[in-house]
């Protein structure tokens, strides 16, 4: 028998043990790879970013080079709320917990019915009442001139009109068939359908959300506010769909200007794309620019509080330091940028309830919260301060010899402070669904406001001599049946925060004016997405 020694053994037992290493590395390179797809893909992705950067929100996310903040852990509502014009480091400002300009509910009022408001009256006298966390935002003043940025991104700003069906081919769940739109269907007369489709995106799937809409990461128990659907009488809405939306606005800007209910709707508009493609933050302190590469399509938000023109210096017996809003000049803070817009989405009227002079003709004609001299009598009130405003602004839109986009009007926003003020015991605390017909509480301020600004819209419209086009986007009534929808008392992630009324019933701090998001806020851009598409549907007909 021939002797087998071990360095025998070791020679035939190599090319195996070679072969066996690199069929087990081979495999566990294509597990790697395919493991990897699959935990970037959503859902499965924004459980990866949970675990890594937390459940409710994302700490730091960095994209094309921009740090964007959202540090909730240190969010501090008291310290938001007492804070009045500070400056936002450029390089967080458009993502970073911003103040919450929460307007006042206590707003003049033409009837002793509401117990939201107060009467107005022939005298002198204010007719509402401020909030007092009802401020300009920090580091965007309305006084503030942007220097013109030259845009070297090919066509942002195209005048291409160029568009597809937008129009979505599949059916929810609530058993719409979104193939068919009626392109006269009248949009704001219908109801809300529970959709178990559920929300266009994820609180914590929106690094821009603001912290005090984030009602879901502040704590909110209930959830089935995110699953109601608007559904018009005779027609269908089409489920945004953010791929379409950025293929109808290439080479486009579309640009949200106003308050900070502007703001809640741009964040909306950001947080559906979002979840398509991540943009590219291009904005400053004066001007909120997200860049969406894939379409060369620009999100723009501007500040503007009365969208007309407002300064403080002293004007006859008003003093330095009082806002003096002149209701017949448009704000030139975003009026100088109108002909680099193709869609401007324009909000206002809640800081009709705040302080300030009205002059018109460079004469004082009234004021809100001031008038020092009782001998004088008050020409405007804050109701039809609000109506003139509104018909400066969209007759200037109107008559801009450089522009000939489309103006959106979205209608006053309704708030629901019930059984009072914001500051009288109001409270919109357990609303968990829309409001059923019987339910609905009558706002005779909201309904007046309503009235003023549609009435300003008509007049501006009989005076428009560009080829730009003004859109009244009517949500007034359609959200009237909202109170589920607003953030109430969970305003902040503050674990120790009151959410419930206390022994003498009274009802925590609470704001019933934003929009909890996602939300019904994502409903007005479903509007917005079937209004541009309308419009540019009709121009290109017109032009064929």
């Amino acid at each position: 028998m021939s002797s087998f020694s071990s360095k025998d053994a070791s020679t035939l037992s190599y090319p195996k043990s070679l072969l066996s290493i690199v069929t087990t590395v081979g495999g566990l390179a294509v597990f790697l790879i395919l493991a990897s797809s699959f935990l970037v893909s959503q859902p499965i992705g924004a459980a990866v970013h949970e675990y890594f950067y937390g459940v409710h929100h994302l700490d730091r996310v960095t994209f094309d080079g921009d740090v964007v903040i959202n540090d909730t852990a240190n969010f501090n509502p008291i310290a938001v709320e007492n804070k009045e014009n500070g400056v936002e480091d450029e390089k967080d400002q458009t993502s970073k917990p911003q103040d919450e300009k929460k307007e006042s509910d206590a707003k003049g009022e033409l009837t002793e019915n509401s117990p939201q408001t107060t009467i107005l009256s022939e005298s002198n006298d204010s007719v509402a009442q401020p909030h007092p966390k009802l401020k300009e935002e920090d580091g965007e003043s309305n006084n503030s001139s942007l220097q013109k940025e030259t845009k070297n991104e090919g066509s942002l700003l195209s005048s291409d009109t160029r568009s597809e069906d937008v129009r979505s081919s599949s059916t929810g769940s609530n058993g719409i068939n979104q193939t068919k739109l009626d392109p006269e269907c009248d949009l704001y007369h219908g109801k809300w359908i529970y959709d178990l489709t559920g929300p266009l995106y994820r609180n914590d799937s929106c690094p821009v959300l603001t912290q005090m809409q984030n009602c879901q990461g502040n704590g909110r128990p209930d959830k089935d506010y995110e699953n109601w659907r608007w559904k018009p009488a005779q027609c269908d809405l089409p489920r945004f769909d953010p791929k379409k939306f950025l293929e109808l606005m290439r080479g486009k800007t579309l640009a949200f200007i106003g308050d900070s209910v502007a703001r809640n709707q741009m964040e909306s508009m950001l947080c559906i794309l979002w979840q398509y493609e991540v943009p590219k933050n291009r904005g400053n302190k004066k001007m909120q620019r997200y860049y969406f590469r894939s379409t060369s399509t620009m999100i723009v938000r501007i500040w503007s509080s009365w969208l007309v023109n407002q300064t403080s210096e002293p004007l006859d017996f008003a003093p330095a330091g009082v806002v003096k809003l002149h209701l017949d000049v448009p704000d030139d803070g975003f009026m100088q940028y109108i002909p680099q817009f193709d869609v401007v989405v324009l909000s206002s009227g809640h800081w009709f309830a705040k302080q300030s002079v009205y002059v018109l003709n460079n004469e004082i004609v009234g004021g809100q919260l001031w008038w020092p001299d009782k001998s004088r009598k008050m020409k405007v009130n804050n109701i039809e301060a609000f109506g003139i405003s509104v018909e400066t602004i969209l007759t200037a839109m109107a008559t801009h010899p450089n522009f000939s986009g489309l103006t959106i009007v979205r209608s006053f926003s309704p708030d629901h402070y019930e059984g009072g003020a914001w500051n009288t015991g109001g409270s919109c605390t357990g609303k968990v669904k829309p409001a059923e017909d019987g339910e609905l509480v009558e706002n005779g301020f909201t309904n007046i406001m309503h009235e003023k600004q549609f009435t300003g819209y008509t007049r501006a419209i009989k005076k428009k001599t560009n080829k730009s086009a003004i859109q009244f986007m009517d949500i007034t009534e359609v959200f009237a049946y909202r109170h589920d929808g607003h953030p109430g008392p969970y305003r902040s992630p503050d674990p120790n925060k009151i959410t419930k009324r206390g022994p003498d019933g009274k009802p925590p701090p609470q704001d019933c004016l934003h929009w909890c998001m996602p939300g019904p806020v994502d409903t007005w851009n479903e509007l917005v997405f079937d209004l541009i598409r309308r419009d540019f549907q009709s121009r290109q007909s017109n032009a064929s």
